[in-house]
């Protein structure tokens, strides 16, 4: 297979064929190991961006690479409507990561359509139309998904959206009571809100969610697209504060890069779910289903869960000793650094020394990190010293 390799060619060629919803960086990305990706130059780059955290076990680790390639040469595709080995064993696998109380899973292609589907299990479920959310959340860019995101930026395309949803500030455990009623579906919320500010509430703050929709017949709703399967140094997020939501939704690096997204429903709720309830063409495909089971086996047999916890300390800690840096937001490897200088300034100085990352889009000053979790102290020493020489304390 044959294509355009320069840069000037490649972005030539997408620019010409492919609609310009994207912003794009100078740079196209053609190879990536572990926790590098390489450009069209040869050049290599250290990825702490992780393709928007799709990336969760590296690139192309090998482990997933060589389960999808034995899978597509046995069956790329067939629908649910038949059984199939791969799909039975990544259910398997999904369901027994999760945390106590997981019942069963529901397998589709994205974080969008994961929420999609968890909404509207809560709606029925309940029998309640409304939605409580967070003012500064994200989940997706489907209208059910787009409803419930909180983030004007996202909102303001598309309209009108599908009513019922009620927004409330993430944090705030008042402003939640007020909020939920006897309308009142579900309460929606990122555990630790990415674009809106990567910020970490405190304990009570979901334990008092977890009790509140207990008392008020809503369900608790977790959308751990971001911070699911160990990036923050926890299986689950709520195992930080011993919380457990009725659903969590997830995709991003659930198959390491294969598209894939997954609602994975407590007991109680997964016995509520019956045939016709839900339905993806391609979700839950054989080629998807060897990548989900093989990126789990990875996270579990080589300690990522706790090699994020000790990575993202370490970068925390230096980055903290750093002059510029004012404070590190976040949990295990989804971090903001809110630093003196703008983060455009400060990525752009990282990116010429070939340093990828990301920004906060609530937060002009904060770098947002979301490594691969096999980032270990060779890369976070070699990131520290790239952010220090990128001097988040000029403008």
């Amino acid at each position: 297979m044959t294509g355009p390799s320069s840069f000037d060619a490649i972005r030539e060629m997408e620019d010409r064929f492919q609609v310009p919803t994207y912003a794009h960086l100078p740079l196209a990305v053609v190879r990536g190991e572990g926790c590098r990706v390489f450009d069209s130059e040869g050049n290599p780059w250290l990825d702490f961006y992780g393709g928007h955290a799709v990336a969760l076990t590296g690139h192309s680790h090998p482990r997933v690479v060589a389960a999808v390639r034995e899978q597509a040469g046995r069956l790329l595709f067939y629908s649910n409507i038949v059984y199939n080995d791969a799909r039975a064993r990544a259910a398997k696998a999904l369901v027994e990561f999760g945390p106590g109380g997981a019942g069963k899973v529901f397998l589709c292609n994205s974080g969008a359509e994961a929420n999609e589907a968890a909404l509207k299990t809560a709606r029925t479920a309940t029998g309640r139309p409304g939605v409580v959310a967070m003012s500064d959340g994200f989940h997706g860019r489907t209208l059910g998904a787009l409803s419930a995101t909180g983030l004007g930026k996202y909102r303001d395309y598309g309209g009108p959206l599908v009513p019922g949803s009620a927004f409330v500030p993430f944090g705030d455990l008042a402003a939640a009571e007020a909020a939920v009623g006897p309308d009142t579906a579900a309460v929606l919320l990122e555990p630790v809100p990415s674009l809106g500010g990567v910020r970490v509430a405190s304990p009570e703050y979901y334990r008092g969610l977890r009790r509140l929709c207990d008392e008020r017949g809503a369900l608790l709703l977790f959308d751990e697209v971001q911070t699911g399967l160990g990036r923050t140094g926890r299986a689950w997020a709520g195992d930080h504060w011993g919380v457990r939501p009725d659903m969590h939704t997830m995709a991003k690096g659930v198959a390491s890069g294969v598209p894939c997204g997954a609602v994975l429903f407590s007991e109680r709720i997964a016995a509520g779910v019956k045939e016709g309830d839900h339905g993806s063409t391609f979700g839950g495909g054989p080629l998807a289903c060897a990548a989900l089971e093989a990126t789990l086996a990875v996270i579990r047999e080589e300690g990522l869960v706790a090699r994020a916890a000790a990575s993202g300390a370490a970068i925390r800690e230096g980055a903290l000793a750093l002059p510029g840096v004012r404070e590190v937001r976040g949990l295990g490897l989804l971090l903001a650094i809110s630093c003196e200088a703008p983060a455009k300034a400060v990525l752009a100085r990282l990116r010429e020394r070939r340093v990828l990352a990301s920004s906060v889009s609530s937060d002009p000053s904060a770098v947002r990190l979301l490594p691969p979790l096999t980032a270990g102290p060779a890369e976070v020493e070699e990131f520290l010293e790239a952010l220090a020489a990128a001097r988040p304390d000029q403008p």
